[in-house]
């Protein structure tokens, strides 16, 4: 019967959906494959024990550092919009 309003579980059913979209979206980023033994930003050599932990590794973790901090600062979307959005 709809009545207008979401039903039983629906506030879970969405935060479910958004984990596994985030879940998906970081599984898309790992690398996959043999890494490669010098990073290929600076050219330094990067650790075994990096290449084995890692799969698929192209960056130190120096260089890798850096660029999590330029995805970090770029990102982001706000899913409920703003208000002055909705207003129009």
């Amino acid at each position: 019967m709809a009545t207008g309003w979401a039903g039983d579980g629906a506030v879970q059913d969405q935060i479910d959906a958004t984990v596994s979209d985030a879940i998906k979206r970081a599984r898309s980023r790992l690398g996959q494959g043999p890494g490669l033994a010098r990073c290929e930003e600076c050219d330094t050599e990067i650790p075994r024990a990096r290449r084995d932990a890692v799969p698929g590794v192209r960056l130190c973790i120096a260089c890798q550092e850096a660029a999590d901090r330029e995805a970090a600062a770029g990102g982001g979307y706000n899913r409920r919009g703003s208000k002055d959005s909705q207003l129009r």
